[in-house]
C-alpha cells in the first residue's frame, strides 16, 4: 500500500507543478537527452550550439543548471530534480526569455515520473549499457523505460515563434539499441555515428577523419570541420548529437562549429586538475563499464608510449548495480597500469566489501596486490597514493564522482567532498 501511495505521489507531483507554474514546457522547445553515458556533456554541447545560433537556452543536467545567462553547478546529487523543481526552473527559463530547454532525462527520473509535465519536442538517445539494470528489473525493462522519453513525443504539437514545432527523434546509430528508439512515432528522425552509416530510411550524420589530440579532438561532418577542446574520441558522439540538433533547428554549420569549440571544459567530465605537476590528473564521472573503457582508452592515448595510467575506481553502495562492480574492476585492470580501489558513496554497505568486488575484477585481469593493485577506501588517501606513485608523463584518473559535492556513508550522513578540490590540495602539498 505504501509503495502504491508513493507511486501516486510521484505521478501527480509533476503534473500539479506543470499546472501551478503555468505549463512552462509548452512555452519553449524542450529537448530531452537519455542514455547511459555522455548525457551531461551532450546537454552542454547542445546548449552551446543553440546559443551560438542566437538562441537563449536553459539546461538542467547532472552537472549544471542554466537559466538564460545564469549558470550554477548542480549540487543536489540528482540528475532530474523531484517535487516539481523541474517545472519551477523551467518557469524561470520562460521568464528570462529562453526559447529552448535542454533536460537530462535519467532512467531513475523516468521511474519516478519526473518526465511528466515536461512536454518534450526532441528526444535524443546516446547509448545503452547495463547501469541500473537491477533498479529496473533487468536490461529489457531499462531499455523500455528509457523509451518513455520517446513515447512522450506523442503529445500535442506546440505553436511557437509563428510556426508549429516538429517532434524529432535522434539516436546514436552505432549503438545496437538505436532502432528501438527510432521506431517511436516522430515527425522527423535522425541518427548520428562514427563507425556506422545508419539506415537508408533515416538521415544519418556521420563523423569522419577523427583525430584525437592532447587537448581535444578534431573531426569533420557533412563537409564542416569541427574542433573539440575536451579530450576523448567518445566526446565526438556527444558532439554529433549536438550537431544533429543544430541542423534540425537550422543553425548554420559554422555557428555549430563555433558553439562546440566554445566549450573548453565541463566540470567533472574529463576535467583536468592543474597545479604545475609534470603528469596529468583528470576528474571524471565515469562509473560503469562502458564509461570506464572509454575513459581509460583516452588516458592511454594521453600517456603515450612512455607514461603510465593510474586509475582510482569505485562503485556506489546502497545495493546499486552490484553486478557491474567486478566488471568495472576488470576493465580498469585490463587497460590501466595501476588500479587503486576506493570508496565512492558506501551508504549502508561495507565500503571494504564493495572495494573487494572491484579488486577481484582487477585481479582477474592480472593485477597483483601491493604491486599494481591497491585497496584504499579512504578517498583522500587514495588520491594521495595516486599522486605519490605518479611519474613524469603519467595520467591519473579519479573516477565515479565528478562534481558530486559529498560522500554518503551509513545512515545517509553526507560528508562534504570535491574530487577536484581534494586533488588540487594534494597536488599543491606535493609541490611544496
Amino acid at each position: 500500500m505504501l509503495n502504491f501511495l508513493k507511486k501516486i505521489y510521484h505521478f501527480i507531483t509533476p503534473l500539479l507543478a506543470d499546472w501551478y507554474y503555468g505549463r512552462p514546457g509548452k512555452k519553449m522547445i524542450v529537448i530531452g537527452v537519455t542514455g547511459t553515458k555522455g548525457k551531461s556533456t551532450t546537454c552542454r554541447y547542445i546548449a552551446s550550439v543553440l546559443m551560438a545560433g542566437g538562441y537563449k537556452v536553459g539546461v538542467l543536467s547532472t552537472v549544471e543548471f542554466q537559466i538564460g545567462d545564469q549558470r550554477v553547478l548542480n549540487d543536489k546529487k540528482m540528475s532530474m530534480l523531484g517535487k516539481g523543481q523541474i517545472q519551477k526552473m523551467m518557469a524561470e527559463m520562460v521568464v528570462v526569455g529562453c526559447q529552448y530547454a535542454v533536460i537530462e532525462t535519467s532512467s531513475e527520473g523516468i521511474l519516478q515520473y519526473r518526465h511528466l509535465g515536461v512536454h518534450y519536442d526532441i528526444a535524443i538517445f546516446t547509448n545503452l549499457g547495463t547501469e541500473h539494470n537491477e533498479r529496473h528489473g533487468g536490461f529489457d525493462n531499462l531499455k523500455r523505460d528509457k523509451g518513455k522519453l520517446f513515447a512522450a513525443l506523442s503529445g500535442a504539437h506546440k505553436k511557437l515563434f509563428g510556426k508549429e514545432i516538429k517532434k524529432i527523434a535522434i539516436a546514436n546509430a552505432d549503438d545496437g539499441q538505436s532502432p528501438f528508439y527510432l521506431n517511436y512515432p516522430a515527425d522527423e528522425k535522425f541518427s548520428y555515428s562514427i563507425s556506422g552509416s545508419g539506415t537508408d530510411s533515416i538521415k544519418n550524420f556521420k563523423a569522419e577523419s577523427v583525430v584525437p589530440l592532447s587537448d581535444g579532438v578534431e573531426f569533420s561532418a557533412l563537409g564542416q570541420q569541427y574542433r573539440l577542446y575536451i579530450p576523448g574520441t567518445f566526446n565526438v558522439y556527444n558532439a554529433m548529437a549536438a550537431i544533429t540538433v543544430g541542423y534540425s533547428q537550422n543553425v548554420a554549420p559554422d555557428k555549430i562549429a563555433a558553439g562546440l569549440a566554445s566549450v573548453k571544459k565541463l566540470e567533472g567530465r574529463m576535467e583536468f586538475v592543474e597545479a604545475g605537476q609534470n603528469f596529468k590528473v583528470i576528474v571524471d564521472y565515469a562509473h560503469e563499464p562502458i564509461s570506464y573503457a572509454a575513459l581509460f582508452t583516452t588516458m592511454r592515448q594521453l600517456a603515450g608510449s612512455n607514461g603510465r595510467t593510474i586509475s582510482i575506481v569505485g562503485s556506489d553502495g546502497g545495493g546499486r548495480d552490484i553486478g557491474k562492480r567486478r566488471q568495472m574492476g576488470q576493465v580498469a585492470g585490463e587497460i590501466c597500469d595501476i588500479v587503486i580501489v576506493s570508496d565512492v558513496n558506501c551508504f549502508d554497505e561495507d565500503p571494504h566489501a564493495i572495494a573487494e568486488m572491484l579488486a577481484g575484477g582487477a585481479r582477474t585481469a592480472g593485477k597483483k596486490d601491493g604491486e599494481n593493485l591497491f585497496v584504499e577506501v579512504d578517498r583522500r588517501k587514495a588520491i594521495e597514493m595516486a599522486v605519490r606513485l605518479a611519474h613524469t608523463g603519467d595520467v591519473i584518473a579519479i573516477t565515479a564522482k565528478g562534481t558530486e559535492p559529498c560522500i554518503v556513508v551509513g545512515g545517509g550522513k553526507k560528508i562534504p567532498w570535491s574530487d577536484h578540490g581534494v586533488a588540487l590540495e594534494v597536488l599543491q602539498a606535493r609541490s611544496k
